[in-house]
């Protein structure tokens, strides 16, 4: 491996690979209603959010983080205008009090913040306009959480930045990324070029995971399992996952470390690992090279699917999971996309509706999902081209998956939303 692509890998996981504290979409406009008001410079009498369709989505029915189990964007923008840190960014609920709270819940009785949905703009778009005695702060993030693309105050423009590639301001190229090439990145790469990433990953996420155990979030995902499917190593992997977004979607305010800008990928991507890597008493050093290529592999998928789609994105880090297990077993380039081609070809295309507590129940039947594909892969048995979505090689089947998620569940991601807040006739062609 070449070092430009050396050095661009290692770029890609330091990137991708960032603490966020509860649900990246909540958090990320508590952001920006954060630094608008930072921007504004004394606090508003005025909240207005603008954002698409999949941020709506996304913050419906999940609870703020740090909110006292609040959900919704007037919550997260109110609670980041209030007790926010703009300078934390993805951590900016981190110093909340419950102080923060009560006035939030004062706040939200006065309905000082309104929200509309914003048509035709990118997925991951938000503005939050913040407003008092005639004067007025903007900041819109596009693409990205934490992206701030332009702020505006009292009609001055303070920053503006034309729209790039969701990359391209990084300075990495995740389009170089192919299977093989991670593999062999995994196999090459120094110890301590990737150690305290990836370590961070591990401790954070497994902490998580644990109270979610512990403790009665969500739907209780993870504890279910646990009691009724018994401890073996694939109900641990699916189990110790969905507990983890039991507990985020929960509104647990412990951070996690993310993939492709979402908690509950981040969570699937590597618990699982984690689990086989303590059932087969393996290396440290193994597992994080597993987990290199498991987060690589998710990554790579995201690339062509989009940071926010009616496609879930539990598979796509769940197919991740499957091939740093894989490759943790010793499997070869062959049955390590073996397993990839065979999780995309059962489970690819869940729909999205949103980040809730019924995540964690699709983060487990994706991680099944890769555990049975990372069983068959090993007998060398898979699903062959020709067979629905699946093409001659692992590439092109990431591919044909990603035009799936990015083009052919448009219009599904549209109906979901007009569903979910009820703008959908669903009696017609009943």
């Amino acid at each position: 491996m070449n070092s430009a692509l050396y050095e661009n890998y290692v770029n890609i996981l330091k990137h991708e690979l960032v603490p966020a504290l509860g649900c990246t979409e909540p958090i990320s406009i508590a952001f920006a209603a954060a630094k608008a008001r930072q921007v504004l410079g004394e606090f508003p009498d005025k909240i207005e959010m603008h954002c698409s369709g999949n941020i709506i989505k996304n913050v419906k029915g999940v609870t703020v983080p740090n909110s006292g189990g609040m959900k919704g964007i007037d919550v997260a923008a109110i609670l980041g205008a209030v007790g926010g840190n703009a300078d934390k960014a993805l951590e900016v609920l981190e110093g909340i009090t419950p102080e923060h709270i009560q006035r939030t819940r004062q706040l939200m009785e006065s309905h000082i913040c309104s929200c509309s949905l914003l048509e035709n703009v990118a997925n991951l778009y938000i503005t939050a306009k913040v407003s008092k005695c005639g004067h007025y702060a903007a900041v819109t993030i596009v693409n990205q959480h934490t992206n701030i693309t332009k702020i505006e105050k009292d009609g001055e423009i303070l920053l503006e930045q034309a729209l790039e590639g969701e990359t391209e301001d990084a300075g990495i190229d995740k389009s170089a990324l192919t299977v093989k090439d991670i593999l062999d990145f995994a196999d090459q790469v120094r110890m301590e070029d990737i150690e305290e990433v990836i370590d961070r990953q591990v401790k954070m996420n497994t902490a998580i995971s644990q109270e979610g155990l512990d403790n009665n979030y969500g739907a209780q995902i993870g504890k279910t399992l646990m009691h009724v499917w018994g401890k073996g190593v694939t109900t641990r992997a699916c189990a110790r996952a969905a507990a983890g977004s039991d507990a985020r979607m929960g509104g647990c305010s412990m951070p996690v470390v993310i993939n492709s800008g979402s908690g509950n990928q981040g969570i699937t991507v590597s618990l699982p690992i984690i689990v086989h890597a303590q059932e087969w008493e393996v290396s440290r050093e193994k597992m994080f090279r597993s987990l290199v290529v498991s987060n690589l592999i998710a990554i790579h998928q995201k690339y062509y699917i989009g940071s926010l789609s009616a496609y879930c994105g539990a598979v796509s880090a769940a197919c991740g999971a499957g091939a740093g297990i894989t490759y943790m077993y010793g499997g070869s380039y062959e049955q390590v996309s073996l397993t990839i081609i065979n999780t995309l070809g059962n489970v690819g295309g869940i729909v999205c509706d949103g980040a809730k507590p019924s995540c964690a129940a699709k983060i487990a039947s994706s991680v099944d999902a890769a555990l049975m594909a990372f069983h068959l892969s090993i007998q060398n048995k898979s699903f062959l081209p020709g067979e629905g979505i699946i093409k001659g090689d692992v590439e092109e089947t990431i591919k044909s998956m990603g035009y799936i998620g990015r083009v052919g569940m448009r219009g599904t991601d549209t109906e979901i939303l007009n569903v979910m807040i009820d703008r959908a006739d669903i009696n017609q062609g009943c």
